[in-house]
């Protein structure tokens, strides 16, 4: 699934013989629903009951699906097949949103300045990645705003944890090649807030493309929406990458703290020891490992706070 939108969705055949190459298509209304039959043994299975599910999508842009050809250039998706990963967040009342499925790692993309990076935000991305069982990878782009004196800056903390970091500049075009090749052959998705040039970045990477692009605000220095739907785009290099809109706000599904630890992974290495109470809310108790560690210098105070912060909203307090 390469695109989708207002209800129509374009699917790319991977059966080039077949002579579709990318195909139209609309979503069987079977697909929309879920459907609870009877358990009698004594009758024929049917129907009982047809509904459309809330807290999930019925189809996502990455998704590999069974379509069949209608007429030339259109056709109809009769079945979804199982995701091997997702990129989702939670989007309304709990409704889990999926942006990006089938992926191999997530691209989380900031700006060096222009927006100034913010730390906390990305770690709500990283979250995120680690919650959706993703590999990372952090791009620092609009390097060329900043002097080699303040490089790597905030952005060190993150590699110091293992997390691979790109320095790139969509204007000058360094780091792009060593982003690309970190590309090859997987299926990656973009990600960040608005104005920290995905797109623009996009363009290098695959010039023909030629996406729109807009400046960041001069007021609110705040990136503008200027990517508004989901798409896959075919790399020439191999591979796969999807271009998804600027996210505001990343919201996380509620979880317990233990599962947010999980998600950071300095704490998750922690958490390892085993606190001394089962129910340990790693604040203030005796015999805590998170505590511990950060007292210890393997957790920041920075992050750790970042992670007390986020309790709050997806495992509060009993």
């Amino acid at each position: 699934m390469l695109r989708a939108t207002a209800g129509e969705y374009t699917v790319q055949a991977l059966d080039q013989s077949a002579g579709c190459g990318t195909c139209r298509c609309t979503l069987r209304g079977n697909l929309k629903k879920v459907f609870t039959y009877s358990e009698s043994t004594e009758t024929p299975r049917r129907v009982t009951r047809a509904r459309r599910p809330f807290m999930q999508d019925a189809v996502a842009v990455g998704d590999r699906v069974r379509f069949a050809v209608l007429r030339p250039g259109f056709g109809v998706v009769e079945e979804i097949l199982p995701r091997s990963s997702r990129f989702a967040r939670s989007a309304f009342r709990g409704r889990d949103q999926t942006l990006v499925s089938n992926l191999d790692q997530l691209v989380i993309v900031f700006a060096c300045a222009a927006p100034h990076p913010d730390l906390w935000r990305i770690d709500r991305w990283l979250a995120i990645a680690e919650y959706c069982e993703l590999s990372a990878v952090i791009v620092a782009n609009k390097r060329e705003l900043i002097a080699d004196s303040e490089w790597p800056g905030p952005f060190a903390e993150y590699s110091r944890m293992g997390y691979r970091v790109v320095a790139t500049s969509a204007v000058t075009g360094s780091g792009v090649a060593t982003l690309k090749r970190m590309l090859t052959d997987k299926v990656s998705a973009f990600t960040g807030p608005s104005g920290v040039g995905k797109t623009s970045l996009l363009n290098r990477l695959q010039p023909a493309l030629r996406g729109e692009t807009a400046a960041v605000g001069g007021i609110t220095h705040k990136g503008r929406h200027t990517t508004t739907i989901r798409e896959l785009y075919p790399l020439s290099g191999g591979g796969w990458l999807a271009d998804t809109p600027g996210l505001r706000q990343l919201n996380l599904p509620p979880m317990g703290r233990d599962a947010l630890g999980e998600c950071f992974v300095e704490i998750a290495a922690a958490l390892e020891a085993g606190c001394r109470f089962g129910d340990c809310t790693h604040e203030s108790e005796p015999g805590c490992c998170v505590t511990a560690a950060v007292e210890r210098g393997e957790i920041s105070q920075r992050r750790y706070r970042s992670y007390l912060q986020i309790a709050t909203e997806v495992a509060p307090r009993a």
